[in-house]
Parts: C-alpha cells; structure tokens; sequence
C-alpha cells in the first residue's frame, strides 16, 4: 500500500493558552464537506515543518509560527496509508483566508464534536482535547 507523507497545523488562539483551535472543512473531493486540519503533502526537501509553513500560506494566506510536534498519526484508508505530522501552530501575520475549504471554524475544547472530522482528523481531535484548555 502506497504511504502519503503529509503534515497538519493546528493552528490555536496562542501556543501557551490553546483554548481554541481552527479547524476547515473540505471543499473537494470524496471528503467534502468534512472537518480537517489545514496542511497538506510534503515535498522532496523539505522538513515538514517547511511544509506546514508552505500549505498554510497557499491554502489560508497565512504566516504562522510551528510549535510543538503533537503526534504523527498512522491511519489506512482503502487506497493508501497516511502518516500526518501533527504540529501546534499559531498565527504570526495575516489574516485565515479560505483559498480551498469552504467553511472554517474556531473551536473550543467542548466544541471539538460539533463538526464531522475525517478519520485521521478524528484520532487528532481526541489527543488534542487533552492539551487544550
């Protein structure tokens, strides 16, 4: 099975506080509609936290500053594996603009199952409710 190296931002209020993080739905594809963490693929020579900075300014328009790894989830979809760099991230300039999702939230901890998450987003979702405040 073919492995697809991609990286997530989660992208929060402030690295120290995280009581609220920014979450996108998809705009495209099999998914749309679900709830993600913007980032996308990373490419030949890059760090993945090059790629994080990278996505985020082509998707949302955004600088932002990568923090902390939280964790590298591993999950199978029929077609492929995904392994997804899951870093802390917050806003150093800019404002989010929505380039390729459709609709974009800011959600608190107790806000986290109100929307429908892609399953590897959902394994992220449920690690980083324990880190937010």
């Amino acid at each position: 099975m073919k492995t697809i190296r991609v990286v997530a931002a989660v992208i929060c209020d402030s690295l120290l506080t995280k009581s609220r993080i920014f979450a996108t739905a998809r705009g495209y594809g099999e998914f749309k509609g679900m709830w993600e963490f913007p980032g996308g693929k990373i490419e030949p020579g890059e760090t993945p936290q090059q790629a994080l900075v990278r996505e985020i300014r082509e998707e949302l328009d955004t600088m932002i500053r990568v923090g902390d790894l939280i964790e590298t989830i591993e999950y199978d979809y029929p077609d492929f594996h995904l392994s997804m760099a899951c870093f802390w991230c917050e806003v150093v300039s800019g404002d989010l603009v929505l380039l390729e999702a459709q609709e974009a939230r800011w959600l608190t901890k107790d806000g986290l199952d109100s929307v429908k998450w892609l399953p590897a987003d959902m394994k992220l979702a449920k690690t980083i409710r324990e880190q937010m405040r």
